[in-house]
């Protein structure tokens, strides 16, 4: 029979976290889980196989975390969901800066492109797209022209939020934003992106959400 565990696979993941979340993923040995259950190693050989199996769980519940502020993002009812899932992209970083840095500042095994490096690392990629497409009215290639600059644009406000390299407020933030998102959409309706196939009614909703952000 195989012994009892001490501890159960949650409460295991859970101090794991609060190691990473502390001091980096680099962080999380055997020893120190233990220490911090207040235990040997030993117990957390007895859910776990190896320190690469919880790390690898501790990778999941942290993309399961990110998860959940995207999702509050495009539940927002006082913005555009677009624009709610970069300010809880941001915020994210400022309140978890460790948990961040692991899901989007860890080097790539094989470097994606830039068209390409969203997919990669996000998996709600998907959502997020549909949410540009469906706000917006636009095709694919559109969308994902527009999601690609924003989310480059986002992303250096979130490593810099990230590594205490500076901050700023919520209103600070909302405000560039929406001053990058109104260039952006000017630059589609102008024939700027890589489609060129807006009709008048699409390009009058463009305009309208243009006033809107402003």
């Amino acid at each position: 029979m195989p012994p009892k565990a001490k501890f159960t696979k949650e409460e295991i993941i859970e101090a794991a976290l609060d190691i990473v979340r502390a001091d980096g993923f680099g962080a999380l040995t055997a020893r120190a889980l233990g220490t911090k259950l207040g235990s040997s190693a030993r117990p957390i050989f007895t859910v776990f196989q190896s320190m690469e199996e919880v790390q690898q769980e501790v990778a999941a519940a942290v993309r399961q975390l990110y998860a959940e502020y995207v999702d509050i993002g495009l539940r927002q009812k006082e913005m555009p969901a677009f624009k709610g899932v970069g300010m809880q992209y941001i915020r994210f970083a400022m309140t978890e800066p460790k948990l961040f840095q692991i899901l989007f500042m860890t080097e790539q095994i094989q470097k994606p492109t830039v068209k390409n490096v969203l997919p990669v690392i996000d998996d709600n990629y998907p959502q997020i797209l549909s949410s540009v497409q469906e706000l917006y009215f636009l095709d694919q290639p559109d969308s994902e022209w527009l999601y690609r600059h924003l989310w480059v644009y986002t992303h250096g406000i979130a490593v810099l939020c990230a590594t205490n390299m500076c901050t700023f407020t919520p209103q600070e933030i909302g405000g560039m934003l929406t001053e990058v998102c109104t260039a952006m959409l000017k630059e589609i309706k102008e024939g700027g992106s890589p489609s060129h196939t807006l009709g008048v009614p699409e390009l009058n909703r463009l305009s309208a959400i243009e006033v809107e952000e402003k």
